[in-house]
């Protein structure tokens, strides 16, 4: 018989902390939840509120090993992570192994070392249903919503569509500030600078003013041209700059994408695999509190790396609504660790972690911030002159020790600036060398990043440090957003400079509103977004969507019963449903009508059809059929014109034959193709479709047919069918519906290849 099992949920996390336990130990994993609400139905008695939970037949197994493994065990241990959801998995274990709640000990842990888990093993607790019930309450109160808007909108939208609670809030913030950016006018502005000449050194300089027109910076430059510039003012006074405090899951987000360019959920899985071996601790906090343990050690790691000086023990608060879900930052699990082994992510991310937690515990950088002030005679603008110097480097000295890195803006965004001649002095005339006046344009609102809607959703008190990640990947595979660019515009904008005595003029042309990986509204998730405002406000509503997390939190403390709140909510969001339901519409959602087609004179208008955003000539109750054109992915619903709408219907058009077939060139949602003998190929990007000539659609069929020629190395008679083929990274073997990597010795001799021999590199690989 085992003197003691332990159930944690992740394989990786068990194989650390079997390291650490005594041979009286066992450690199995329990592979995430072992039960849930049933996939296909909505699981939940609606009289009573009370979740259906199932065993899925993939956690069969593992659940029987749990099981067999517990009635032989003295005593059982879970180890679940220390938040609601790792609370609900430890409650689902002791209803499905049959262990009394009252005795089973529960422990938990921020790190996974052997000081915290032999620690957690002296301190074991009882399991605590609040926290698990707060986990319930979310569950069911998302499957209620998620079940019974998605009907609604396969009715009224489109087929197979899904609505969630958070999500649909997360989808609102793309689309609201998609409209804003199509709304906001850019306003032009002149923003001038001088260079002055300062004992042998050219000094620059930005006006206080800037001029609306181009008159007045023109007028502006004609007094600077025999105007006297004196230093009015030199103010010099001492800066501090503190540290940013100690990463949150939210913070950590954020800073990985602006730094290693990670997504928010490449950030959660490298933090998982650095938690569960033990270098960070639990990844999933919104608390920005280090433990006195951490402090010690970190003072002891700056003090021995450099020096005295550089040590300053803080202490932060949480000061974010309804912080629950651990009770420390996120921090590596020994400071005089400054490396770890790992993939190149694991370093990367931890090597953040390190650093942005050593500088919470060193001193403030020291800077001296000078301000010189220049009177201009003849105007009352003065140039303002600005520079720091950094006197003593304090927790910067933690970027600044790797130049190169990708790490190091912070020691960039806060080194020396504009360095200014000490002999300047009040009273000084000084000799300008030019002023330039630049046309600028005002800046509008900026589309999201995954970052930065993270800090959004956490500014609004949406969802908790469990949720975001999942969050926006669901409203991305959902098709509703897409990470993508968006093409900027040319535009042309003018400098005016005078030299000595002339100012001369030049126009220059730049990019604008080029954007890259920033997450855009499609039509689908435009037009879902609509329809869920106008019908269920509440569920939309960004204060309704925070209030019901503070009522998680509540249940959490003790201070609410779940099953009341379950019942308010679904007393208000049951009548809206039926309602909805029941409600006829003129027009489809998101239809809009375009005008009128000049040769029939039917209505032309565009909607979401069954496969995606169409454009629609008639309609259903015209003696002639309506006529459809699939929307091509550069044009959206909400702006496309007419006359763009009416040249969709130029194609498909046919351009001749070729080995006796039509040969057509059409448009699809992925862009314009040519199509021959059931085959389609894509037009190169810059091809106009109409006028694609016959020639080129050949070539262009004779190319893709050699390139899937070149596809296929070798095929093998026999079944299951067997192909040797050539793939972006080189040859491999497709076999029964599935691939198979060829080992790089044998990529010159893939052509030679027998059966026999690739059976064998499948039988191996399986």
């Amino acid at each position: 018989m085992q003197d003691n099992l332990v159930i944690v949920e992740s394989p990786a996390k068990a194989k650390t902390i079997e390291k650490f336990l005594g041979k009286d130990f066992k450690v199995m994993s329990s592979y995430g939840h072992i039960r849930d609400l049933k996939k296909k139905e909505i699981s939940i008695n609606l009289d009573s509120l009370e979740p259906e939970y199932e065993i899925p037949d993939e956690k069969r197994k593992v659940v029987s090993e749990l099981k067999s493994n517990a009635k032989k065990a003295k005593k059982v241990w879970l180890a679940s992570d220390e938040d609601r959801e790792g609370e609900a998995i430890s409650w689902h274990l002791c209803e499905v192994l049959g262990l009394d709640e009252a005795n089973t000990n529960r422990i938990v842990f921020h790190e996974i070392t052997k000081k915290a888990i032999l620690e957690a093993i002296e301190q074991p607790r009882r399991l605590d249903m609040n926290l698990a019930n707060a986990q319930q309450a979310r569950r069911v109160l998302d499957r209620l919503v998620g079940f019974n808007l998605s009907p609604i909108l396969w009715r009224k939208v489109k087929p197979s569509l899904s609505a969630g609670r958070v999500q649909s809030v997360a989808v609102r913030l793309i689309v609201e500030r998609e409209r804003e950016i199509m709304a906001f006018t850019p306003e032009v502005y002149y923003r001038v600078t001088a260079v002055f000449l300062i004992d042998g050194n050219e000094i620059k300089a930005e006006l206080d003013h800037r001029f609306s027109t181009h008159d007045e910076a023109l007028a502006f430059l004609e007094k600077c041209k025999d105007a006297t510039f004196t230093i009015a003012d030199i103010q010099k006074k001492p800066l501090k700059r503190t540290p940013a405090p100690p990463f949150t899951t939210s913070t950590l987000q954020q800073e990985a994408a602006r730094k290693l360019g990670f997504t928010v959920s490449q950030t959660m899985m490298v933090a998982q695999r650095l938690y569960e071996n033990g270098h960070i601790t639990y990844m999933r906090t919104d608390s920005v509190n280090l433990s006195s343990l951490c402090i010690g050690t970190a003072k002891e790691a700056i003090v021995g790396l450099y020096g005295e000086e550089y040590s300053k023990s803080r202490n932060y608060t949480t000061h974010s609504k309804g912080a629950q879900e651990a009770h420390e930052a996120i921090r590596p699990t020994y400071m005089d660790r400054q490396e770890i082994e790992g993939t190149s992510q694991e370093k990367r991310l931890y090597d953040l972690i390190w650093k942005r937690t050593a500088a919470t515990q060193m001193a403030d950088a020291e800077l001296e911030k000078t301000t010189v002030n220049i009177d201009i005679s003849g105007t009352t603008e003065q140039f303002i002159i600005s520079g720091e110097v950094v006197k003593f480097d304090g927790f910067l000295k933690v970027y600044r020790e790797s130049v190169g890195d990708d790490d190091n803006n912070e020691a960039n965004d806060s080194a020396t600036e504009g360095i200014l001649p000490a002999s300047m002095k009040q009273g000084d005339i000084i000799n300008r060398k030019e002023v330039v006046a630049t046309e600028r344009y005002s800046q509008g609102p900026q589309r999201y990043t995954e970052a930065s809607l993270v800090h959004k959703l956490e500014e609004l008190g949406i969802g908790r440090p469990s949720t975001y990640a999942p969050t926006i990947s669901t409203i991305q595979q959902r098709e509703y957003v897409v990470k993508g660019d968006k093409k900027g515009e040319e535009r042309t904008y003018t400098i005016d400079t005078l030299g000595a005595k002339k100012i001369s003029t030049k126009t220059k042309k730049e990019l604008t509103g080029n954007e890259k990986g920033k997450l855009l509204p499609t039509d689908i998730g435009t037009v879902v977004n609509d329809f869920l405002i106008e019908y269920f406000p509440d569920i939309m509503d960004y204060n309704f969507t925070a209030n019901i997390e503070e009522r998680f939190d509540s249940i959490a403390e003790g201070k609410e019963d779940w099953h009341k709140m379950l019942r308010d909510f679904y007393k208000r969001f049951e009548p809206t449903v039926d309602k909805t339901l029941h409600t006829r519409s003129e027009h489809k959602a998101g239809e809009r009508l375009l005008g009128t087609d000049p040769v029939s004179g039917r209505p032309v208008s565009v909607k979401i059809g069954r496969y995606g955003p169409i454009v629609q000539i008639g309609s259903a109750e015209d003696t002639d059929k309506p006529r459809f054109a699939q929307l091509p992915k550069e044009f959206s619903i909400e702006t496309i014109t007419l006359d763009k709408a009416m040249e969709l219907f130029q194609l498909p058009r046919t351009v001749g034959e070729y080995e006796g077939q039509e040969v057509v060139i059409g448009a699809g949602r992925f862009g314009p193709y040519v199509l021959h003998n059931g085959k389609y190929v894509s037009l190169p990007k810059k091809a106009d479709p109409m006028s694609f000539t016959l020639e080129e659609s050949i070539e262009l069929i004779e190319g893709s047919r050699q390139a899937e020629k070149q596809r296929h190395i070798k095929v093998f008679d026999g079944e299951p069918k067997l192909e040797v083929m050539n793939g972006r990274y080189g040859p491999y073997l497709a076999f029964d519906g599935k691939n198979y990597r060829l080992p790089k010795s044998m990529h010159d001799k893939a052509n030679d290849l027998t059966r026999e021999e690739c059976m064998k590199i499948i039988e191996k690989q399986k």
